[in-house]
C-alpha cells in the first residue's frame, strides 16, 4: 500500500460509504488490524538501522504494580507455584487481567457508540471465544517498528513551565509537534509514538495513603479531546500511540470538546468513557493505545545523548479473542 492510497483526516470526514471519521476499509474489505497496516517490511528493516549499542530497555511494569486497581474493577492476579515432583515447578496465574498494568488496548476494546465497533463487525461477534478483533491478530503480525520517544517533562521544563501530573493538563497538537521539534525528531508513518508524562513514575513514588487519595481525586495530563488530535495522529500515520499513564488522554475528559453525549447515562461501574478519544481512535481509526508503559528510563537515556528513536518490539499474548493484553515490549538503542 503506497503513501498516496491513505486518505487524509479531512478526507475520512466526508465518507459516505462508511462513518464519517472511519478508516474502515482503506487497509481492503475486513480490515482488522487498523493502523498496524502502517508497518510493513521497509519500516521494520528501517527501524532495525536504529541500534548503535544494542542497549534494552524493558517496557512493561510487571504484573500487580498497580494494585489497587486504578480502575477500580480489577482485582490483583494470584500467581501460584506447584510440583509434581521435588525436582519439578509449574504454575498458574488466577484473577489474570490483561489490561491491568502496562497494556495495549486492542480493537475490540471499545466500541462506537453509534457506529460499533472497527469495520463494522457485529457486536454479537465480539465473543470470548470468537477471534473477530482480537488482540491475538497483533502477536500474529507483531510490532517491530521505529518508536520515537516524546518527553514531555523536559520540553515544558525547557519553557519554563510544569507538566503537573495531577491534574487533567491536556497535551496539545502544538504541544507534541514543539517537543519534537525540539528533540529534532520527526515522526513518520508505521511509527509507535511514545509520550513520556511522568505520571506512572511520580504515581509509584507515594505512599499508599497518597495514592489511595489520588484515585478517588483523579487528575492525570494526557492528549486533548480534539478533532486536531485525531487528525493530527492519523495523518502522520501514528501505528499506535503508548503512554506512560493509566488512560493516554487527559483526565477528566473535556466537557465542552465536542465529544461528551450529554444524554449518554454514567458507566454501571468503573470510569465514564464518554468524551473520550478512546471511542473514535479506536473504534474509528483502529488506532491502537498503550497504557502505562514504563518509559523513565528510556526518557532519561535519550536526554543523556539526544536520541529520541528507537528500534521498538512489541508482541502481546495470543489470547484469541483477548480484548488487550500485555505489551511484551522492549526498545532497542
Amino acid at each position: 500500500m503506497t503513501i498516496r492510497s491513505i486518505p487524509s483526516y479531512r478526507d475520512l470526514l466526508t465518507r459516505t460509504d462508511a462513518p464519517p471519521g472511519s478508516s474502515w476499509g482503506v487497509f481492503g474489505v475486513g480490515d482488522q488490524l487498523g493502523t498496524l497496516n502502517f508497518i510493513g517490511p521497509e519500516e521494520t528493516a528501517a527501524a532495525a538501522s536504529l541500534v548503535r549499542d544494542g542497549r534494552v530497555f524493558d517496557l512493561d511494569y510487571p504484573l500487580n504494580t498497580f494494585v489497587p486497581s486504578i480502575a477500580g474493577t480489577r482485582p490483583p492476579t494470584e500467581h501460584h507455584v506447584f510440583a509434581n515432583n521435588p525436582n519439578h515447578r509449574d504454575d498458574w496465574l488466577d484473577s489474570f487481567y490483561l489490561q491491568s498494568t502496562s497494556q495495549i488496548d486492542g480493537l475490540r476494546h471499545m466500541r462506537h457508540p453509534v457506529h460499533g465497533f472497527y469495520g463494522g463487525v457485529p457486536d454479537e461477534r465480539i465473543t470470548a471465544d470468537g477471534p473477530d478483533l482480537g488482540i491475538q491478530l497483533v502477536a500474529e503480525h507483531g510490532v517491530v517498528t521505529r518508536g520515537v520517544l516524546l518527553d514531555l517533562p523536559r520540553y515544558f521544563a525547557d519553557r519554563g513551565e510544569r507538566l503537573d501530573v495531577t491534574t487533567n493538563q491536556p497535551i496539545t497538537v502544538a504541544d507534541l509537534r514543539g517537543a519534537a521539534a525540539r528533540q529534532q525528531v520527526d515522526l513518520r508513518r508505521g511509527d509507535v509514538l511514545l509520550m513520556h508524562t511522568g505520571w506512572a513514575e511520580d504515581y509509584l513514588g507515594l505512599t499508599p495513603e497518597q495514592q489511595d487519595h489520588r484515585r478517588r481525586h483523579w487528575g492525570s495530563p494526557g492528549i486533548e479531546q480534539s478533532t486536531a488530535m485525531l487528525e493530527f495522529l492519523w495523518d502522520t500515520g501514528i501505528a499506535m500511540l503508548a503512554s506512560d499513564n493509566a488512560g493516554v488522554e487527559a483526565f477528566p475528559v473535556d466537557p465542552d470538546s465536542g465529544f461528551v453525549d450529554p444524554a449518554e447515562p454514567p458507566a454501571e461501574r468503573g470510569p465514564s468513557h464518554n468524551g473520550m478519544l478512546h471511542r473514535p481512535l479506536i473504534a474509528l481509526l483502529g488506532l491502537y493505545l498503550g497504557e502505562l508503559w514504563r518509559l523513565h528510563e528510556l526518557a532519561d537515556a535519550c536526554a543523556a545523548d539526544g536520541r529520541y528513536d528507537v528500534l521498538l518490539t512489541a508482541k502481546p499474548l495470543a489470547v484469541v479473542g483477548g480484548v488487550g493484553s500485555p505489551p511484551n515490549a522492549m526498545a532497542i538503542r
